[in-house]
């Protein structure tokens, strides 16, 4: 059966003597080897403050923290993500306020979030679904109009660009998700990328307890509390192996995405997804919408193909309850909404199969 997700782990021969090194080296905690990754990863990003976390959700949090987001407060966010981006949300106190998407991407709407905004919206929260970007163009426009901060969920999105240049490299903070399925993976673990020293200094208070590191313990004074954030030697000495392979496994994504949007074209049944202005995909997966989405799975799967939805609509979750509202284009969406697999572990024949599959119709 062809994936949907799978990690990519590198070579035993390359991975395991960093982690042995690492491993025996007498210190596994948060220290040189995390700042050795923290270092690669800004400069791949082309953003110099960029904090190494445990997970994209710790990463939400100190986003959602370093905005001032708090109890009272409203997000406007999408129902189209992973549970933790609006779980976080919840363990600040605030509301979350669903915006309807876009039909030709299934991406945050602007027009519905300037819709959303109210005296208490306190942050703009964009998912670059399935590596797809949010049309920036706009919603950096709504952000200063308003002066509403936006957190750029990227946990889908390593390797996406804005105007030629990096995600995680424009707004005031961007969230990127190392956990196991990911593009990039350290087993888990996350980054909080921003545009300030000031939130960079904080973020690095608050991802250990508020404790500086830069001090001895014994001659800290914490003045906010803090959180187990941070990461650790071993984790990011996976991380540090993996990007020596980042550019070539992003690059398959890459390729494989812009094959399916030229080879999908003009099949029966089948409605290829835009991208928005200035913006090229990274394609964390393949996202298409199909009619009659139950068979064509069913059709894929005979064949050896996990195709899916993967991810449930957040306004399912009785936790959601009083953000509840009236989303019609997201409803019509999410009934043809699909993904492929379009990873590393493609093959051409694979590729060609999955092609020859979905011309035959469903």
């Amino acid at each position: 059966m062809i994936p949907i997700v799978k990690p990519f782990i590198p070579p035993v021969e390359e991975l395991i003597p960093a982690l042995q090194e690492t491993l025996y080296s007498g210190y596994i905690a948060e220290g040189e080897k995390v700042y050795e990754f923290e270092n690669q990863f800004s400069n791949f990003i082309r953003n110099p403050l960029s904090l190494s976390l445990n997970s994209g959700t710790a990463a939400l949090h100190l986003s959602l923290l370093l905005a001032g987001v708090g109890v009272g407060d409203e997000v406007i966010s999408t129902v189209l993500t992973a549970e933790p981006t609006n779980v976080a949300i919840k363990l600040v106190g605030a509301k979350v306020v669903w915006a309807d998407v876009q039909a030709n991407t299934g991406l945050v709407d602007p027009k519905s979030v300037r819709e959303k905004i109210s005296p208490r919206t306190k942050a703009i929260m964009l998912v670059h679904y399935a590596g797809m970007v949010c049309n920036m163009d706009e919603f950096i426009a709504i952000s200063k109009e308003f002066n509403i901060p936006i957190i750029e969920d990227a946990a889908h999105a390593l390797g996406a660009k804005y105007n030629g240049l990096p995600i995680g490299s424009h707004s005031d903070y961007t969230i990127f998700s190392l956990q196991a399925i990911k593009h990039m993976t350290t087993v888990d673990g996350g980054f909080l990328c921003v545009k300030s020293e000031e939130n960079y200094k904080k973020g690095k208070l608050l991802r250990w307890f508020g404790l500086d590191k830069t001090k001895p313990r014994l001659e800290n004074d914490i003045t906010i509390p803090g959180y187990k954030y941070h990461m650790n030697n071993v984790n990011a000495t996976i991380g540090i192996v993996q990007m020596n392979h980042i550019n070539n496994i992003l690059g398959k994504y890459i390729e494989n995405g812009l094959y399916f949007d030229q080879n999908l074209k003009n099949i029966t049944g089948v409605s290829l997804l835009e991208y928005n202005p200035n913006t090229s995909p990274s394609y964390w997966l393949y996202t298409m919408k199909v009619q009659n989405r139950e068979g064509f799975i069913k059709k894929l799967a005979e064949n050896g193909i996990t195709a899916s939805e993967l991810h449930l609509r957040n306004d399912r979750h009785s936790l959601f309850k009083e953000s509840r509202t009236e989303l019609p284009v997201f409803d019509q969406f999410y009934k043809e909404m699909v993904h492929l697999p379009c990873g590393w572990w493609l093959s051409n024949e694979d590729k060609e199969k999955m092609i020859e599959i979905i011309k035959r119709g469903w």
